[in-house]
């Protein structure tokens, strides 16, 4: 049976898609407004770290470009800087990566083109929707630009915001010193704001991201407005002097003589509301658009989950479409309960993040600083948010997972 799929959105959830469907034989086409020549005078898209869950979700695809393990990081340092700073590391089992979206995306649009698959360059106007639902046996939506992504209400229950929780102000950096082994930096100041230290695949090699994610009404906020491009050296000595009174660890490792962007268009500056939609919009006729990625649900991207669950997503969904007959809203339904708990939990988890750590939090967080195997279990369930959600969702749990992790080893007597 031959079927036709279209997804609009050359994000890594419908490339990802794409990739998957070309892999097992179904025709897909992918529209998007952005050609592989575009991305690279374009302005810094984001910072995302993969994590190995995901590099793995490329192997299969063969679309993995960037093998070398010095690229890769190993491990997160986590830096608190209370009254009393804290600071621990918690390893990967495996490692993860950054690439340049500016990179990456172009990247595979290409694996994809050679392969022999479909990409439509336009803009999707209001007058289309109708005729793309239409021409394809199901219409995947992956972004929420124009008016696809309009079709897709929030769900208040797990929308529990406004207004972004966060100013942000990110940029990919020269003059900033890594471990060998290379490592992400976590890095937080109370009422001021997150710091994440991300070393990146970009243009010219290994760049270092700091994503400063600034609590608005705190001392960091500035940085979300201040313009580099007015006056960058003015720019380059606010933040030096914010990160030296805020997140002195990283300040620490900045070479000042060479610090600096590592382009004019390599600063993004803004904020984020964390959101969550329902997915499934039925047509005349029983025909589907779903949504996927960011169109289901945008995260702040302090915990590093929004690439990674779009993936993961794309992936359950490619899957379902190849092992399925019919693409109606029961297929719909069936895609949303398989992929529900992992981009729930990675929204819930990411929410919590985001507010002052309560008295529970505050526990794990110390015992973490003296517990080395709990903190690489807290580390690498950065790959799996519905893990994380399971220990961390309430004091209770969090309770319960510092007894299991802490409780000695029972002794065990042998008989004869």
């Amino acid at each position: 049976m031959t079927r036709h799929i279209g997804i609009a959105g050359a994000g890594i959830a419908g490339l990802h898609l794409a990739l998957y469907l070309q892999k097992h034989g179904v025709d897909a086409t992918v529209i998007t407004d952005r050609t592989p020549d575009d991305y690279r005078d374009m302005r810094l898209l984001n910072t995302v770290a993969h994590h190995h869950v995901t590099i793995a979700r490329e192997d299969y695809l063969g679309v993995n470009h960037w093998r070398d393990p010095k690229d890769h990081y190993y491990y997160h340092d986590h830096f608190f800087n209370f009254p009393e700073p804290l600071s621990f590391p918690g390893s990967f089992s495996r490692a993860s990566r950054a690439v340049d979206y500016r990179i990456y995306l172009p990247t595979l649009m290409e694996d994809f083109l050679h392969r022999g698959g479909k990409i439509e360059y336009r803009r999707i106007e209001d007058n289309d929707v109708r005729s793309l639902v239409d021409r394809f046996d199901l219409l995947v939506v992956a972004t929420g630009k124009g008016p696809l992504g309009q079709l897709f209400t929030y769900r208040p229950e797990h929308t529990p915001y406004s207004q972004p929780q966060r100013r942000l102000c990110v940029g990919l950096y020269t003059g900033v010193r890594h471990p060998d082994p290379m490592n992400v930096t976590l890095s937080v100041s109370p009422g001021h704001g997150e710091m994440i230290v991300i070393p990146t695949i970009t243009f010219g090699g290994i760049a270092t991201a700091l994503l400063m994610e600034n609590v608005p009404g705190g001392d960091m906020e500035e940085l979300a407005s201040l313009r580099y491009d007015d006056d960058p050296k003015q720019f380059l000595q606010v933040v030096r002097d914010k990160l030296e009174k805020h997140h002195p660890t990283t300040y620490d490792r900045i070479d000042t003589a060479r610090f600096d962007l590592t382009g004019p268009l390599d600063l993004l500056q803004g904020g984020v509301v964390p959101t969550v939609r329902n997915t499934v919009v039925e047509f005349d006729g029983g025909k589907c658009a779903i949504a996927l990625g960011d169109v289901h649900s945008v995260v702040d991207p302090m915990m590093g989950q929004g690439a990674n669950v779009a993936s993961y997503a794309a992936f359950v969904l490619g899957e379902e479409i190849v092992n399925s007959d019919v693409l109606d809203r029961r297929f719909c339904e069936k895609v949303d309960l398989k992929r529900q708990d992992r981009v729930l939990a990675a929204s819930r988890w990411t929410n919590l993040m985001l507010q002052p750590p309560s008295e529970a939090m505050g526990m794990l967080i110390g015992a973490m600083s003296q517990n080395p195997a709990l903190a690489d279990e807290f580390t690498e369930n950065f790959n799996y948010p519905d893990h994380q959600w399971d220990r961390v969702s309430s004091p209770e749990r969090i309770h319960a997972w510092l007894s299991r992790v802490t409780a000695p080893a029972h002794s065990v007597r042998a008989t004869a």
